[in-house]
């Protein structure tokens, strides 16, 4: 067992690592948050001793930590609960002394609800997304010509199966709801895919803990979990949050593999059957993923040309820059790479479908 001065550098390296991981997605206020919790957090108070003495793996592969801390101080700024820390949240300014006197207040002013969302791993459900899978569900439809059946592994609020309602601005002109509140740009390098109307003939998803985008404390849990100097991102999220709240819940609570199982059972004839997921398959255990892997492809064998089936993924797969964007269809089981997209959705780097003979 590790002693105590181990134990606190190995969550003090967790912190840093994170400040890493926001520099690069965008987020220099919160990576200045991690880099002073990595270097001021002390256990003068109950959530610095929690923090300082984690029983689990602090790192963002594991309990992620350092997202959960910060989570729970920015639900505090969402609530208005505290106004010395408010103060200095975006799109206010504060110098580092000031910053860290304002939160080290917080966490001994609040402890009992940070303790208690420090329980709770974060949820997240980044609407632009949406714009990277968007190029994947045109290729699909434009291979197929027919409707699509939507079904997303770790839907959480479902506000990307909602990604028909939202408005795209691409390099070859706008796609989908023109009317959308929503509207989504990614820098997009390379060619982009055939535009063309998208059928949606229905759509479900699942989710360990699913989130309601109508409830209040829902949504504050999802918008906590966005970092507070990205005011872009928290404005998209509300909008989506309304969208799918007046479509009703969608979003099932269930173990994946369950739920998998009981979705491709079911055959859709007349349309394409979508699994899709982003940033969620890593998250299910080694043997789940095999279990799933294993499921998807004992379904694609028996798939017809009259009710094919599509999976479609973003996720990270250990290479540079940001996530693989890759499509397997099936009767036949090709799959390729289709490009590549930032995590948040920022850009997409398009490579498409090869075209056949």
């Amino acid at each position: 067992m590790p002693d105590a001065g181990s134990a606190d550098e190995t969550i003090r390296a967790a912190f840093r690592d994170q400040a890493k991981s926001c520099e690069k997605l965008g987020s220099p206020f919160m990576a200045r948050l991690c880099k002073l919790a990595a270097e001021r957090l002390n256990e003068k108070n109950t959530v610095g001793r929690r923090v300082l003495r984690w029983p689990g793996d602090p790192s963002a592969n594991g309990d992620a930590l350092a997202l959960r801390l910060f989570g729970a101080l920015h639900a505090l700024v969402l609530l208005h609960r505290d106004d010395e820390l408010e103060g200095c949240y975006p799109p206010n300014d504060a110098d580092d002394a000031t910053l860290w006197n304002a939160c080290e207040g917080a966490l001994a002013r609040h402890a009992d609800f940070i303790l208690e969302r420090l329980r709770f791993a974060p949820q997240t459900n980044e609407v632009r997304r949406s714009g990277a899978l968007l190029p994947g569900f045109l290729t699909i439809a434009n291979l197929f010509g027919r409707g699509l059946v939507l079904s997303e592994i770790g839907a959480s609020a479902g506000l990307n199966l909602h990604w028909d309602r939202y408005r795209y601005v691409l390099p070859n002109g706008d796609c989908g709801d023109e009317a959308a509140d929503v509207v989504i740009t990614p820098e997009w390098h390379g060619d982009a895919p055939k535009l063309r109307s998208l059928e949606i003939v229905s759509r479900a998803g699942c989710d360990l803990n699913p989130l309601n985008p109508a409830d209040e404390d829902d949504r504050l849990r999802l918008l906590s979990y966005i970092w507070a100097d990205q005011l872009d991102r928290l404005d998209r999220t509300r909008k989506a949050l309304d969208i799918a709240a007046s479509a009703g819940r969608l979003v099932e609570r269930a173990d994946a593999i369950d739920w998998l199982k009981a979705r491709l059972a079911r055959s859709f004839p007349g349309a394409v059957h979508v699994i899709y997921h982003s940033i969620a398959w890593q998250y299910l255990p080694a043997a789940a993923q095999r279990q799933g892997e294993a499921l998807i492809s004992a379904a694609g064998a028996v798939a017809t040309h009259a009710a094919p089936i599509a999976r479609l993924q973003m996720e990270g797969d250990s290479q540079t820059p940001g996530a693989a964007l890759s499509l397997q269809i099936w009767p036949g089981g090709e799959k390729h790479l289709i490009g590549r997209a930032d995590f948040h959705g920022r850009w997409v780097s398009w490579r498409g479908w090869p075209a056949s003979g």
